[in-house]
């Protein structure tokens, strides 16, 4: 007990801020982190306009954040066990804002897609980093204030670049300035902030990623699979191609009634993790089923008759559902491991919610030309249906058996 609380009081005698202060800055930088990647979406069919961004386009520049956050977190997401929290945070930090500068001179799609790869690698290094500071700090409430950083940034990004390049001038550098110093006065402030971690051997090492899942949580595991599937399939949607396709569907053009919608699904997950923290996970797992089978259902109903209400409707059902089945499946599945197993089902759950954030997205980027936006919202929210209901039934099955 003294070797493991020694160095932690060297440095926070060094430090001008208590312990209490760094959970607070990185919650802070976990959701401007959040909200940086979430930014652009909203601003996609300017870059249609002046750069020709086509849906497929738009499916691969966010298709290849995803990607590059899943390797970050395959390989660095766990460095800052070894070589502490506060390097890997600056180097985050520094890294997203290089991202915002290669946003800021973005004049072609190749750029979109770099300074997306770099965004994509400094919030993977930040999800894990500042997720264990969080928890070095506050115990008691670090589990559900990670549960929540990443919907409240994704709010944040989406509504407030909507805001901007409605009311503001400049909306393809203004939005990226500002998330730009709000990471750069991140950096000043980290120089005051404690070391929550420690250096220990094993660095290179943690490098290799480590995917598996345990014997006894594959049954659950497996079972609950589609839902997981369709969550962060249709999460990938909104923050792709959602404010698209609300532009097609009722004729709106003003930016931030897309943003709104997408915001509505991410402010409607984080208030459902919130409110329904000490539910059990089984109920959760339901509720999630059919939050997002309805919400879906209405939302396409609201792009079939040209509704943005009902999309919006639509789109809070959704939310629930998908808050729910966030929730509810990392409850089911973390206390069936180990604790020397945890990394690696962590680290298989990252892999398939990463690829079903993008893949699905690009398919459907990939469709949008042939059948258009409307009918591949359709044909993309109806797989999103048929997955949650396929968990559902395994569910039950596995009940009555």
């Amino acid at each position: 007990m003294q070797s493991s609380s020694a160095p932690t009081m060297t440095v926070r005698q060094r430090a001008t801020f208590s312990p209490g202060a760094m959970t607070v800055f990185a919650v802070l930088a976990a959701v401007t982190i959040s909200a940086s990647s979430s930014a652009p979406t909203p601003l996609y069919h300017l870059y249609q306009e002046q750069i020709g961004l086509s849906p497929l386009l738009i499916t691969i520049v966010f298709a290849t954040y995803s990607m590059s956050l899943l390797v970050a977190l395959l390989t660095v997401g766990s460095l800052s066990d070894y070589i502490g929290r506060r390097p890997v945070i600056l180097a985050a930090l520094i890294l997203n804002v290089g991202a915002m500068v290669l946003f800021i001179i973005a004049g072609s799609a190749t750029m979109l897609i770099a300074a997306r790869a770099v965004q994509g690698f400094a919030t993977g290094i930040a999800t894990t980093t500042l997720g264990a500071a969080i928890l070095d700090t506050n115990r008691t409430r670090g589990p559900l204030l990670n549960s929540i950083t990443a919907f409240m940034g994704h709010t944040v990004g989406s509504l407030g670049a909507g805001v901007l390049i409605t009311f503001a001038p400049a909306p393809t550098q203004l939005v990226y300035g500002l998330l730009m110093a709000v990471c750069v006065i991140g950096i000043v402030v980290l120089a005051a902030m404690p070391e929550t971690g420690m250096n220990r051997p094993g660095a290179l090492a943690s490098l290799k990623p480590d995917v598996r899942v345990p014997q006894q949580a594959r049954a659950t595991f497996l079972r609950i699979l589609p839902l997981n599937v369709a969550g962060w399939a249709l999460g990938g949607f909104y923050l792709s191609l959602m404010p698209s396709v609300v532009r097609v569907a009722t004729g709106f053009t003003s930016p931030l009634v897309g943003a709104a919608v997408v915001a509505a699904l991410m402010i409607t997950a984080v208030s459902t993790v919130i409110s329904l923290r000490n539910q059990p996970p089984a109920r959760l797992l339901s509720l999630g089923v059919w939050g997002l089978a309805l919400g879906v259902m209405i939302t396409l109903a609201g792009v079939e008759l040209q509704r943005v209400e009902l999309m919006l409707g639509g789109t809070v059902v959704a939310g629930i559902g998908f808050g729910s089945s966030f929730s509810g499946i990392l409850r089911a599945l973390l206390p069936l491991a180990g604790p020397d197993e945890r990394a690696g089902l962590l680290a298989t759950y990252y892999v398939v919610s990463f690829l079903s954030f993008s893949l699905p997205a690009v398919a459907a980027g990939i469709l949008a030309p042939t059948f258009g936006l409307a009918h591949t919202a359709h044909i993309y929210g109806s797989v999103v249906i048929l997955l949650s209901l396929i968990s559902f039934v395994a569910t039950r099955l596995s009940r009555t058996a």
